[in-house]
């Protein structure tokens, strides 16, 4: 069977799902990385307090406090790039086998289609969670190197390079944030893309129910109020 043929086994409503998942992870991940000045995002905000945090450090002594602090931001990366091998190694092995795939198919909807149908809907989700995986793997080395450029930070707060590396260390925490970021993003939206198995319609719900969530949690959050220092009472 050709890509044509392929193709012609969705209608125009997957179609339209399958634009209105990737716009809502585009779109959402625009907007958090790049939100008007009047309203930042969490993400955004957050980037500050890691300048902050690099700029303390060179006064702090000991630095055992720090150290701990970026140990455990590189376990969690750790942690994620991982579950992420693990989603993609037990989505191929579902694809490749046919009958247990057609009788997730049948346990999941009563419409009947060919294995390639799941096969690619399937393969979409993983596409995301492969993503995910190369940008949790990304933010674990930019924390690596953002350790090795903390530690040349000189223990002398008024050696003239202490202030400048201190700035370098925060620049490259602010990136390894953004990647562990953008991984996430993406297993948000590789779970809400599960719902497809379920028909077009549950993937468009889905896709809007994920971009509240995340729209809701930089924007209109408790935690965001907490870093704005505008806590409710």
């Amino acid at each position: 069977m050709d890509l044509l043929s392929h193709i012609s086994l969705f209608g125009a409503l997957d179609a339209i799902a399958l634009l209105f998942w990737v716009a809502a992870w585009v779109g959402i991940g625009f907007a958090i990385e790049r939100p008007p000045a009047s309203r930042p995002s969490v993400s955004v905000l957050m980037t500050q307090y890691r300048r902050d945090w690099m700029q303390e450090m060179v006064t702090r002594q000991p630095r055992l406090f720090d150290s701990s602090i970026l140990a455990s931001l590189r376990q969690g990366t750790t942690f994620f790039a991982s579950a992420s091998m693990i989603s993609i190694g037990g989505g191929l092995a579902l694809i490749g086998n046919t009958e247990r795939l057609l009788g997730l198919a049948e346990d999941l909807t009563l419409e009947t289609a060919p294995a390639v149908v799941w096969e690619v809907k399937i393969l979409a989700v993983l596409l995301l969670v492969a993503n995910a995986f190369l940008k949790f793997v990304w933010s674990h080395r930019l924390f690596g190197y953002c350790a090795v450029v903390m530690a040349a930070v000189p223990n002398d707060p008024e050696h003239p390079d202490a202030r400048r590396r201190a700035r370098q260390a925060a620049g490259v925490n602010i990136y390894a944030a953004r990647s562990f970021n953008r991984g996430m993003r993406s297993i948000y939206f590789a779970l809400g893309g599960l719902a497809w198995l379920l028909g077009a319609v549950p993937l468009m719900v889905a896709a809007a129910v994920t971009l509240l969530v995340l729209w809701r949690r930089e924007f209109a959050s408790d935690s965001r109020l907490a870093l704005l220092d505008r806590t409710p009472m």
